[in-house]
This record gives structure tokens, C-alpha cells and sequence, in this order.
């Protein structure tokens, strides 16, 4: 596995790292599918019990990565052209359908737009107190995506999920706790230790219990089609970057000012 993605076992848990802290760990395609492909290789392995997910520096995943890197699929170009999902709908299929092991995000930095929907695509998460956490949609003329008109909704409700999104709003630590988007805040420099011990304090119970119970839990959530929804969602995505006001937002952002939008 290439070392932008690093995994380290200690005891029952498998620790999966984004190590591409140059960049802030943006999701280029390689490191998307590598990290989904860590997630799928933990949920086969009865060695592990619980998977702890977190970045490598001062940063969780600053987002998309914007400088163009090559394209990588571990598919072939069949399974690639008939491919209506990608990593970006995979990141929750892999840790909330494929891997039935508690998942633990370790925010342990920055998180924005699709690297938000891989944070919320965890289980559980610690945040860091200087974290922050923000969707960065509106701020680019997009939708929604990475799962996050899913786990958003269920982890603070419609209308907090609609609001942070909406209004383009950045939460920090103890921010993102009352906010419902993680369970636990820890100090920045006690991090990577609280996260090790919370991930060995789950495997005190039976890997059996744990697993059956996240089962449980996951299907009383899916009162829609997972698939099916994350379908819409990139449908969304690709109308809303069709759109002269994405391209609009996107050379805003980049010239540094503020964008005019049309409606077109």
C-alpha cells in the first residue's frame, strides 16, 4: 500500500492514517480508494476489532485536492465506466455497510467538504479542540456529497445540518461537540494517546457484541436507500457544478474575492 495511507496495528486495533500532510491529506483519487480499501481490508481481518481513522499532521483532510493529480482506480475500466458511485459515495458504504467494527474518527485537524463526509462517515469521533470542521459547499457553488446529506442530518438534525451548510459555518472543538458532529474533545496535545486508549477501552467487550450492535444501529438508520441516496447526491453535485455560478464561485475563490452569482 502506497505510504500516502499508513496502518498500524496495536492489539485488536487497526490504526488507518491519511499521510499526506504536505497537502493538508486532500483527497486525491489514490488516496480516496486507498483509504476505502484500508476500511475494507480491517472489516475482513478478525484480528481487528476496531478501526481508528485519522490524519497525519496538523490536519484530518483539507477537502478535495484541487491541483489536478493523476487519476487512479483500483477497478478495472469496465467496473470504472459503470461506476456511478466513486470514492466519494464509498467512503460511507465501506465504514457503515462493509465493515460492521466500530469505526473511530480521530479529528485531529482541519476536515472540509468531502473530507468532512469521511470524518462524519465514522462511527464515533474524537475532535481535537483546535480542530474545524466546515462543509465549504456554498463557498464553491456545489452540493452536498460524501455522504453528508445523510450523516449530517442524523448526527445534530435537518435543521443544524441545514444551517451549518447553508450559512457556510466553521465549527472548532467544543463547537463541533454541541453541534452533535463528535462525542469528545481532547486537548491538541494529548490527542493521538486519548484516541489509542479510547479504541483499546472498546475492545473490552466481545468483537462479537460490538459488531451486531453497530449492525443493529445502522439498519434502524436506514429508513432510505444508502445507495440510492448517495446516487442523488453526486447527481446533485455534477447539475451543481455544471452551473456558470459554480465556475463563478471557484475563480472567486481563487482570485481571493467575493463571487457574483447570476442563477444560471
Amino acid at each position: 500500500m502506497s505510504d500516502i495511507v499508513t496502518v498500524s496495528d496495536a492489539g485488536h486495533v487497526r490504526t488507518i492514517r491519511l499521510n499526506s500532510p504536505r497537502n493538508k491529506n486532500a483527497l486525491s483519487t489514490e488516496l480516496a480508494w486507498k483509504v476505502i480499501g484500508a476500511i475494507d481490508a480491517a472489516a475482513v481481518d478478525d484480528n481487528v476489532w476496531v478501526v481508528a481513522l485519522t490524519g497525519t499532521g496538523d490536519a484530518f483532510s483539507a477537502g478535495l485536492d484541487l491541483t489536478n493529480p493523476p487519476r487512479y482506480s483500483p477497478k478495472s475500466a469496465m467496473d470504472s465506466q459503470l461506476d456511478d458511485i466513486g470514492w466519494v459515495g464509498n467512503f460511507l458504504l465501506a465504514m457503515r455497510k462493509r465493515c460492521d467494527k466500530p469505526v473511530v474518527g480521530g479529528i485531529n485537524g482541519v476536515a472540509v467538504g468531502a473530507g468532512l463526509g469521511l470524518a462524519m462517515s465514522t462511527d464515533v469521533r474524537l475532535i481535537a479542540s483546535s480542530a474545524r470542521l466546515m462543509a465549504g459547499y456554498t463557498r464553491i457553488g456545489g452540493s452536498p456529497d460524501a455522504g453528508l446529506t445523510i450523516t449530517l442530518p442524523q448526527a445534530m438534525g435537518y435543521e443544524k445540518a441545514l444551517r451549518f451548510m447553508m450559512e457556510n459555518r466553521t465549527v472548532t472543538g467544543a463547537e463541533a461537540l454541541a453541534w452533535g458532529m463528535a462525542g469528545e474533545v481532547v486537548d491538541d496535545e494529548t490527542f493521538d494517546a486519548r484516541l489509542a486508549e479510547y479504541c483499546q477501552e472498546l475492545c473490552a467487550w466481545s468483537p462479537i457484541t460490538l459488531r451486531l450492535l453497530k449492525r443493529g444501529l445502522v439498519k434502524a438508520m436506514e429508513s432510505n436507500d444508502m445507495e440510492q441516496q448517495l446516487r442523488y447526491e453526486v447527481g446533485n453535485i455534477r447539475i451543481a457544478f455544471g452551473s456558470e455560478d459554480a465556475q463563478e464561485a471557484r475563480k472567486a475563490f481563487f482570485e481571493k474575492r467575493k463571487p457574483v452569482f447570476v442563477g444560471r
